[in-house]
């Protein structure tokens, strides 16, 4: 008897692939006799009408298919089955879909040996590293501030990669403004101005592979809320009246309040300094309109002037006034008295 090899390849659960190793003890013809049956037929000269085939494995267990037919299961001994001379198709069935199959002439008093190991062998099959992609990414935010608070949103991003991440921030409404932040998973808006609208923030966040799957995109909001109403009139400003840049610097601030306070009124007190000229807190008053309007855009009918007498020097005094709030008074340091008894003072 010779021996014949059969292998083959089924992939194993995970990462692991099986060989299957069947070392087959070939089929061979021998001419011995069957057994002490056999040969006494023979001693009576009546030949053997049969063939056989023998069969072992190792282990045993394993079904046994002859001509498409089953045949039983293979044993670790030795196991005959008797066939009709001709060509016989033998097959055993291994795990995983291995297969060994040999056909077989059989010839009347002779036998075809077949013993088979079957022995599982496994190879390691290098992993295939997994993409980071896709990953979550959240952002936060409040979800009111009042006008003028800064508002604060954050990136949670759940990237596993190696790479390093892009952020990009877009901010609506355009008036929204990022003052800290941009390209980090952080920023901070600027709100004021933005009473009674939705601040929103999206992020785009990609790792510069070009996989679609590594570029993220999420956002936030932040409702803005108006300010407080005033109830009562307050003093926006006081300075004195030394250079018109400085002046105007100071009036654009009172513009804001105005803007960011719709239903308040802005009130400007103007003084006239010792030593000024004659009407000179109303002509420092229609400065500080004409610039206003003109320049700032401030409705005439939001302003009031009130020329509050006599200071050390020419001063302006701001307040804001809320709807049916008591207006202001002047508070002047001179009296025109005190003007006309000052030796010092040159009239014009």
């Amino acid at each position: 008897m010779s021996r014949l090899l059969a292998t083959k390849t089924s992939p194993r659960a995970s990462r692991l692939a099986v060989l299957f190793a069947l070392l087959t003890l070939a089929a061979t013809l021998s001419f011995a006799g069957f057994d002490a049956q056999a040969k006494q037929k023979n001693k009576k000269n009546q030949p053997p009408t049969n063939g056989r085939i023998e069969v072992s494995t190792q282990p045993g267990g394993y079904p046994i298919v002859v001509d498409g037919q089953p045949a039983g299961e293979t044993t670790d001994y030795v196991r005959a089955i008797e066939l009709d001379p001709g060509p016989h198709t033998v097959e055993i069935q291994f795990p995983n879909n291995t297969r060994w199959a040999q056909v077989f002439n059989i010839v009347a008093g002779r036998k075809n040996c077949i013993a088979l190991n079957y022995r599982p062998r496994t190879i390691e099959v290098p992993a295939i590293a997994a993409s980071p992609c896709p990953y979550p990414v959240n952002v936060t935010a409040p979800a009111q501030v009042r006008d003028g608070d800064i508002v604060t949103f954050t990136a949670d991003v759940g990237y596993q990669g190696q790479s390093g991440l892009n952020y990009t921030w877009t901010v609506s409404p355009p008036a929204a403004r990022i003052v800290s932040g941009a390209g980090t998973p952080t920023i901070a808006i600027d709100s004021s101005g933005l009473s009674d609208k939705r601040v929103t923030a999206i992020l785009v966040v990609d790792d510069g592979s070009g996989d679609r799957s590594c570029r993220q995109t999420a956002q936030a909001a932040t409702a803005v809320g108006a300010l407080p109403q005033i109830s009562t009139p307050r003093r926006f400003d006081e300075f004195p009246s030394v250079a018109r840049d400085d002046d105007k610097a100071r009036f654009d601030n009172l513009a804001i309040e105005l803007q960011n306070s719709p239903g308040s009124t802005g009130y400007i007190i103007a003084y006239s300094g010792r030593e000024s000229r004659g009407g000179e807190a109303e002509r420092m008053a229609a400065r500080a309109v004409e610039y206003l309007t003109t320049t700032r855009g401030i409705s005439r009918e939001r302003l009031v002037t009130i020329n509050g007498g006599y200071r050390e020097g020419n001063t302006f005094e701001m307040w804001l006034v809320p709807q049916g709030a008591t207006p202001p008074s002047p508070t002047p340091t001179i009296s025109p008295e005190q003007l006309r008894a000052a030796p010092h003072r040159t009239r014009r």
